[in-house]
């Protein structure tokens, strides 16, 4: 069978086409590395956010799986820029001869793998990130208060420094405030009617106010904050409790952390998207290189005409020639000659 996509490559093709090789090989490099320092960025910042999430959110995955995506488009790159340059000298090509063979495998295998992967993960993940934070936002705010509970205890303070870092406060808005207690039994006084009151008109026995930790003040607002009353319009003047924002952080965290993490996603997948074309075109372009060279015995120089090929004989020849074993069928046997009959003598 015939070679797939076959291409003449002579002499002075061969080497612009090493020279292109070269070039492409370090562009890989290159977005494998941001590839690999937008992963490792977005895991670190989801060692925070990470409590904000719901356990089975697997938003996480996606930079871990495109760490190691870049990481192996990296060293197809380097390797790449290595093979291509050693090509042009006949003296330096020979040792890589047996190297271009399992680095065309590994990074179709596995670096194009992975990247196919992380990209079918940045383009999926992010719709699902909403009910995770929705989740995960809304069992944050209810430990709230468990500063002496076991395995809750920096509840409070990671959503202090959430709402102060991203000028957030309450899921969607403040008042996601008004129905969680907030307000550590510890210090409540049980002798207080007001207390004793509001916990018992609760069902669940909880003490519920119209009001908000301090972190959701804004401090930019020329006035002090007002954390109380909040849905009372005769308890504080001159404040008109329609417009918090001017007292406190309008937006809730849900749709502030929402928006975060979706746009790294967003600017991981397009790294990985300029990965994934680079590290195609650079492996097609070793792959014809190698096989031009191996009709010249590696020797780049050499002034024939040689061609360069995906597979030598089609794809169901590249897959025997992989390892699957074949026998050729049987040829026709051809008939046998009748042994010549003697004459017999005349009667």
């Amino acid at each position: 069978m015939a070679p797939v996509l076959p291409l003449v490559l002579p002499l002075q093709p061969r080497i612009r086409l090493a020279q292109g090789i070269w070039l492409l090989s370090w562009l890989l490099a290159l977005t494998g590395g941001l590839t690999a320092l937008c992963s490792g960025h977005l895991l670190i910042q989801l060692r925070p956010l990470g409590t904000f999430l719901a356990p089975s959110c697997p938003f996480p995955a996606l930079p871990q799986v495109a760490l190691a995506a870049g990481a192996v488009a990296l060293g197809t790159g380097v390797m790449g820029a290595g093979a291509s340059r050693a090509s042009l000298n006949a003296a330096r090509y020979p040792p890589w001869r047996g190297v271009l063979g399992p680095l065309l495998v590994a990074g179709t295998v596995g670096g194009g793998g992975l990247l196919v992967l992380a990209l079918g993960l940045a383009l999926g993940l992010p719709g699902s990130l909403g009910a995770g934070l929705e989740e995960g936002l809304g069992t944050a705010l209810a430990h709230y208060k468990d500063t002496e509970v076991p395995g809750h205890c920096h509840a409070k303070r990671l959503v202090d420094e959430l709402q102060l870092r991203h000028h957030c406060c309450g899921r969607h808005g403040y008042k996601d405030w008004f129905g969680v207690q907030w307000v550590s039994s510890r210090y409540l006084d049980p002798n207080d009617q007001d207390v004793v009151d509001r916990i018992q008109s609760n069902v669940e026995g909880l003490y519920l106010i119209d009001g908000v930790p301090f972190s959701c003040c804004n401090p930019h607002s020329p006035r002090p904050c007002l954390q109380s009353r909040l849905s009372d319009p005769h308890a504080h003047p001159i404040f008109d409790p329609r417009q918090p924002n001017l007292n406190l952080w309008a937006q809730g965290c849900h749709g502030v952390l929402l928006g975060y993490l979706q746009g790294l996603a967003s600017t991981l997948g397009s790294i990985l998207a300029v990965t994934f074309l680079l590290q195609a075109l650079v492996l097609l372009g070793l792959r014809y290189l190698q096989t031009a060279l191996e009709g010249l015995n590696g020797v780049i120089d050499g002034e024939g005409v040689t061609q360069g090929y995906l597979f030598p004989g089609g794809l169901k020849t590249a897959w025997l020639q992989a390892g699957v074993s074949h026998r050729p069928a049987p040829e026709e046997a051809l008939p046998e000659e009748a042994p010549p009959v003697e004459g017999l003598p005349a009667a």
